[in-house]
């Protein structure tokens, strides 16, 4: 909520409360942390902050569970590094984000990043953290995002990240990726139908508690 700053937290907060969901949100600065984790259930390190190690440490003690996403330029090796980086410093509640990474024809004509499906494979091979997918940042596209969502969950991500709004072509952020409320019923009912055919199920309940 960076227009409003705290006031926007305890927005966001307050929204979490009413939906009966947990809040996940980003921190970009150390000298936040503290302040955003009073808010939040679940801290955020965005792509461009992969490897902030003084934030990884600050959000690590924070005493927060953490979702690490990928940088679109990083590694397999790099994101895991980041990974390790916060269970050191005393954090084993981890969860990896793949939203995509760069390639010479990426950004024009097809898509923002390529979704590196084969990344949650290996990341399920070297190491026990669960990983999830963000179809929305990485294709920037809507058109793709449920294609794309579709062979997460085949694939054996543990999880989507989806933007939703009631009206994605008035979003004030990202309106090109939002998936309308129909749209991600939609969504959600092709996953149902899907997953006991690839060996998986979906979650009864969302996962997380208000406080």
């Amino acid at each position: 909520m960076r227009e409003l700053g705290e006031e926007g937290l305890s927005y966001l907060r307050e929204a979490g409360d009413r939906a009966g969901l947990a809040v996940v949100t980003e921190v970009l600065d150390v000298r936040l942390v503290e302040r955003v984790a009073r808010y939040a259930d679940m801290l955020q390190i965005g792509a461009r902050n992969m490897q902030n190690f003084p934030l990884l440490e600050a959000v690590a003690k924070a005493g927060k569970p953490v979702l690490l996403k990928r940088h679109f330029g990083a590694s397999l090796r790099d994101w895991l590094g980041a990974a390790e980086y916060l269970l050191y410093h005393g954090n084993p509640a981890v969860v990896l984000c793949e939203r995509g990474i760069v390639a010479p024809h990426t950004h024009a004509p097809t898509s923002r990043f390529i979704v590196d499906l084969q990344a949650v494979v290996a990341v399920q091979e070297y190491t026990h953290l669960p990983v999830i997918v963000d179809p929305s940042h990485a294709t920037f596209r809507r058109r793709y995002v449920v294609p794309v969502a579709r062979a997460a969950l085949a694939i054996g991500a543990d999880g989507l990240l989806l933007d939703v709004h009631p009206r994605p072509e008035e979003a004030a952020v990202d309106p090109l990726q939002a998936l309308s409320y129909d749209a991600f019923e939609g969504l959600m009912k092709q996953l149902e139908a899907m997953a006991p055919v690839v060996g998986r199920r979906l979650a009864a309940e969302p996962v997380g508690q208000p406080r």
